[in-house]
């Protein structure tokens, strides 16, 4: 059996969230497929966790290579795990592909004080352009034909952020992201047109104690 300290190099936008780990964390990798992202936290940077995948053959890859993962569903088995479990939890690209989002989201944010969150973009320009052309579209973040997609929420970068926003989840970061999978290079207020996808580094919003007053009454 392969080691996860032998992990291959990781494809770009996976390095970026590693990058975001701190090294030793306990990381929960949810749709972690083949567990790449795992392998390398662990090999590289000292981390320990476990992956989540639905699909039986990428768990034996997975397993396969020295990563622990378990067969469970996002959608409905997260609450197998504790409060505040992990140091930081992973949803790569699977966002628009599980059935309750906001479900999912509220679990995680339980799950860890950290969150990290990728999504492609549906609005990005190449795809408005191709639905005006009046066909569904496909690119490198959205790789699948209308009639084999896994995905089956269809948001832009504002609708995922407003979605944030009701569930008082804190942005730390944002990265929008271009096709190469490198982080976009032009302005951050542009990212629903120009970005493909987009990284969110999330935290739980802190609220306030409420005021104590004094005084009689």
């Amino acid at each position: 059996m392969r080691g996860a300290a032998s992990s291959p190099p990781l494809r770009r936008d996976l390095a970026l969230i590693s990058s975001l780990i701190q090294p030793g964390s306990r990381v929960l990798d949810l749709g972690c497929g083949d567990g790449a992202l795992l392998r390398h936290l662990m090999g590289r940077r000292g981390c320990t966790g476990s992956g989540v995948e639905i699909d039986p053959e990428a768990v034996l890859t997975a397993v396969r290579a020295g990563v622990p993962v378990i067969e469970l569903d996002i959608d409905q088995d997260l609450d197998r795990f504790g409060d505040q479990s992990y140091d930081a939890v992973v949803l790569s690209r699977t966002l628009q592909a599980v059935r309750r989002p906001r479900e999912v989201l509220l679990e995680m944010i339980r799950i860890a004080p950290r969150v990290i969150v990728s999504m492609p973009n549906f609005a990005y320009w190449r795809n408005r352009l191709r639905l005006l052309a009046g066909h569904a579209p496909v690119s490198k973040d959205l790789p699948h034909s209308w009639f084999d997609s896994p995905n089956v929420h269809f948001g832009s970068l504002d609708d995922l952020e407003r979605l944030f926003a009701d569930l008082e989840l804190q942005v730390m970061r944002c990265l929008p992201l271009a096709a190469s999978g490198r982080p976009s290079l032009w302005p951050s207020r542009t990212r629903n047109w120009v970005a493909g996808a987009a990284l969110y580094e999330l935290t739980a919003v802190l609220v306030s104690p409420p005021e104590v007053r004094g005084g009689g009454q």
